[in-house]
């Protein structure tokens, strides 16, 4: 198993897709931490936005270009983290091709682009490798329930193949390879139509329309705040030796969609309502992590509660989000957050 030999010291890094809502979150903390930060995004759905703040800092580089066309860089490079890919349905289904070629061909050309450099390298995969699951809460040897011709299949399947590339490189001894599965993530620097439920109930909420919840409002999510998610994913680059399995990070905290709109009428009072839609095919019911692998290996667990987390993504979105703003309450009553513990079975 490959061993990292590097811990502690002042690397260069190379963050795919680091101009989007995690990876600029990303570059902040390894800028943070005394890093030197080359950012690869193509702004297909990252925003020159969340790194303008960075751009005349003397250790971040910007590289505008494709992962599917990016095959080297012109300096050393110590560690990669993949983050390339549109993150939200209405975003990788809007050219589904090329999101499955970002899964495999950028994912592949970031990888050979590690051997070259002898660096390490982390590819963020998703907890949509587990599909609709049948299996709850989630552990990373579940194999998944996934269609492999629907709709969500360029993403499902996408990331489902970069992580089989991804341990092909690792056990042939080529790249030091870790893999995240992450879950529902959200917080500040979300595009405010990136389609996903946090963002989009927070606008629509802001700009006084109808909350939109696709089926019913009882499937759930897991809700992980993107510091927390960061943290974990700067652990599991620097963790020894290499786990060799893929990792869960996410919050197992567990919310009906029903539950995280009425948090946000709590935050944002406004005459709005909820309205009820058909619910897209594939969408999965339920999705919760199974931490277990992360408390263990990484020694990490998120610390943002969601009602916590979701105050400081509704101020974000304040600041943004054009139109006039509803009056806040003068002293607003704390959001109730529901139990974090499994739902029952039938919920």
């Amino acid at each position: 198993m490959l061993q990292r030999t590097d811990r502690g010291k002042k690397k260069t890094i190379l963050v795919a897709g680091g101009a989007g809502f995690v990876g600029s979150h990303l570059c902040d903390a390894l800028l943070s931490r005394g890093h030197r930060v080359l950012c690869v995004d193509s702004y297909l759905t990252g925003s020159k936005a969340n790194v303008l703040p960075l751009q005349n800092h003397p250790r971040f580089r910007m590289i505008e270009a494709d992962i599917c066309e990016l095959h080297d860089i012109d300096e050393p490079v110590d560690e990669i983290y993949n983050l390339a890919c549109a993150a939200s349905p209405p975003q990788y289904q809007a050219d589904p091709v090329h999101t499955m070629m970002t899964c495999v061909l950028g994912t592949g050309n970031l990888l050979f682009l590690a051997e070259r450099h002898s660096a390490a390298f982390l590819q963020a995969s998703t907890s949509e490798v587990y599909g609709d699951p049948e299996e709850h809460p989630q552990r990373e040897d579940y194999r998944g329930n996934v269609s492999c011709t629907g709709p969500r299949a360029c993403y499902d399947e996408g990331k489902r193949a970069a992580e089989a590339l991804c341990f092909d490189m690792l056990r042939t001894s080529r790249v030091d390879v870790r893999v995240v599965r992450i879950f529902n993530t959200y917080g500040p620097r979300m595009a405010p139509d990136d389609g996903r439920i946090v963002s989009n109930l927070i606008v629509q909420a802001l700009s006084g329309e109808p909350l939109t919840i696709y089926g019913t409002g009882e499937q759930t999510r897991s809700f992980c705040f993107v510091s927390d998610l960061v943290a974990g994913l700067i652990r599991l680059m620097e963790v020894d030796p290499n786990p060799g399995h893929p990792v869960n990070i996410g919050n197992p905290g567990e919310f009906t969609i029903n539950q995280l709109a009425e948090m946000v009428l709590s935050m944002v009072p406004t005459a709005s309502r909820i309205v009820y839609h058909p619910l897209p095919k594939d969408d999965p019911q339920r999705r919760r992590p199974d931490i277990d692998k992360a408390k263990e290996l990484l020694g990490w667990e998120p610390g943002v509660p969601l009602s916590e987390g979701l105050r400081q993504t509704v101020d974000y979105f304040m600041s943004v989000v054009p139109g006039e703003r509803p009056p806040r309450h003068t002293a607003p009553a704390p959001a109730k957050e529901p139990q974090t513990s499994p739902l029952p079975m039938g919920a």
